[in-house]
């Protein structure tokens, strides 16, 4: 009985003890999500702490004959508080015209960040922000391919609130007006933990898991789509996510 009792012990001791990363540090799938103080976001990736990380490719996934590959690539820190999120984008034309906060800006240049931190349902976290710095927050329902779209709170919109959004998008190359002819542009994000209610598991400790997905769409040649991880029909294929793997 003693015996029985020394071998379950060791057992258990072992696999609360298991070394947290036990993935393979090569899978593309999964990004190492480093954490930060909080700090301010500039729009052109120049505060001290985003040195904590490396750059992460998104793959074009549709090429144009007249113009060649642009690069994409993107950063991301969270801190006790929220997410931070760093784009930049290589660009020839600044194809952007919405003025208006929740507009459909996935008709026109933006970048989008999806996170599905609770994989028990279907439900996950939205967010797009085009280079004029204009966003779209959403928390979208995909049951069975049905598509249902809610808006956060709009409380997020108050200055004292915690529930606040914090963007900033910069130029490389020209002037952020539509139409203008430039080198690029960077999208600088900051995603408060709050203002993802009501999904569960939003509160990222050292081995949280939250399957994600990153994207850009550029309108230079048409409707030209980049994303982190590969999707089949649209960006809404959640089954296809990576995983941000918390450190």
């Amino acid at each position: 009985m003693i015996r029985i009792f020394i071998f379950l012990f060791l057992s258990l001791k072992a696999v609360l003890f298991m070394p947290l990363k036990t993935f393979n540090m090569e899978d593309h799938s999964i990004m190492f999500i480093k954490k930060t103080a909080d700090f301010e976001i500039t729009g052109d990736g120049s505060a001290a702490n985003w040195q904590l990380t490396e750059w992460v490719e998104l793959t074009q996934r549709r090429n144009h004959e007249n113009t060649p590959g642009l690069q994409t690539k993107v950063k991301v820190l969270y801190s006790d508080t929220g997410l931070y999120v760093l784009f930049y984008c290589e660009d020839r034309i600044l194809n952007a015209t919405f003025t208006e906060h929740f507009s459909e800006l996935w008709h026109e240049d933006v970048v989008e960040v999806f996170l599905w931190t609770d994989e028990r349902r279907p439900v996950y976290f939205e967010y797009e922000l085009s280079p004029l710095n204009i966003e779209l927050p959403l928390i979208v329902s995909n049951i069975d391919g049905e598509l249902l779209h809610w808006i956060p709170f709009l409380n997020s919109y108050h200055d004292e609130s915690d529930r606040k959004t914090r963007h900033k998008t910069s130029i490389i190359g020209g002037e952020k007006v539509s139409g203008a002819e430039i080198e690029g542009w960077m999208a600088e994000m900051y995603i408060p933990f709050k203002l993802l209610h009501p999904l569960e598991n939003i509160y990222p400790e050292p081995g949280t898991r939250w399957r994600a997905n990153l994207y850009r769409i550029d309108y230079d040649e048409g409707m030209t789509p980049f994303s982190w991880q590969p999707f089949e029909t649209n960006f809404h294929d959640y089954r296809n996510f990576g995983t941000f793997l918390f450190e």
